[in-house]
């Protein structure tokens, strides 16, 4: 954590994370920087074509992006708006709200991503009918995490499954 309350885009150090090929980001970590608590903010550098993440929604934490430079596309529950330097987009928790931002343009994407920071929060991803859980620290958090899950929903167990099969020590 850092005494200085302020820095410069251009200062963040940007870490690069690519999965196949949709997906492709840098990505800085600005709240540890400048001794933010309770909110998260990240730059976010996407290359043509890419996105940073899959499709998701969080049920715990909002987000909000702020669009520094570039264009493309917001995916917002079943509709898609343009979007372009200056706009500013609310991604509230809950069902109905998942987003992605998705640069359908020929240059770099750069947005501000802020976020709530509140654990343990459960995601959702609907491409891919999968869903996570995270503790200790919400996501982004760059420490403090004390369990992480994925799975998907058509695996779930009975809240007493396997509960028979051990024995009761407490009498």
């Amino acid at each position: 954590m850092s005494n200085r309350p302020l820095i410069n885009l251009d200062e963040v150090p940007l870490e690069s994370h690519a999965h196949g090929m949709r997906f492709e980001a840098s990505t800085g970590a600005i709240a540890p920087l400048i001794g933010a608590r309770k909110l998260g903010y990240r730059l976010v550098v996407v290359p043509a074509g890419k996105c940073a993440w899959p499709y998701h929604l969080h049920h715990v934490n909002e987000e909000m992006f702020f669009i520094l430079d570039g264009s493309g596309t917001l995916r917002l529950g079943d509709a898609r708006y343009p979007v372009r330097a200056g706009d500013v987009i609310a991604a509230p928790p809950g069902m109905g709200r998942a987003h992605q931002l998705i640069n359908t343009s020929d240059r770099e994407l750069r947005y501000l991503a802020v976020s709530t920071m509140e654990a343990p929060d459960v995601f959702e991803y609907p491409d891919s009918g999968k869903f996570g859980v995270f503790a200790g620290a919400a996501p982004g958090a760059e420490t403090g995490r004390t369990f992480s899950y994925f799975g998907r929903q058509d695996s779930e167990l009975d809240y007493w499954a396997g509960e028979d099969e051990r024995a009761d020590e407490s009498g």
